[in-house]
């Protein structure tokens, strides 16, 4: 399996600032309407426009922008379960 195609197209600048959207989202007390199964959503489409606006306009920057968007909720899930210890360990 080749993940070049996926480095080419990995903007770290897109996933930092959306894992500081999502933690502003999820903190701040003037926006405790959003109800933390939108986060995702919302972050994949920040992650779409910010990265169409980066990479240039085609629906490949949009899709790889929206991945990089879920993938900071996916980045701050593991950080938390690391930091808090709640990982769950399976013995055979």
């Amino acid at each position: 399996m080749d993940f070049t195609v996926l480095t080419e197209h990995f903007v770290l600048v897109v996933v930092v600032a959306c894992l500081v959207v999502g933690y502003v989202i999820k903190h701040a007390t003037f926006l405790k309407w959003i109800p933390n199964d939108d986060i995702p959503v919302i972050l994949a489409v920040i992650g779409a426009g910010m990265n169409l606006a980066i990479s240039g306009v085609s629906i490949e920057s949009a899709i790889y922008g929206a991945v990089m968007g879920l993938a900071s909720t996916g980045l701050h899930q593991g950080f938390k379960s690391f930091v808090e210890g709640t990982a769950t360990e399976t013995s055979e």
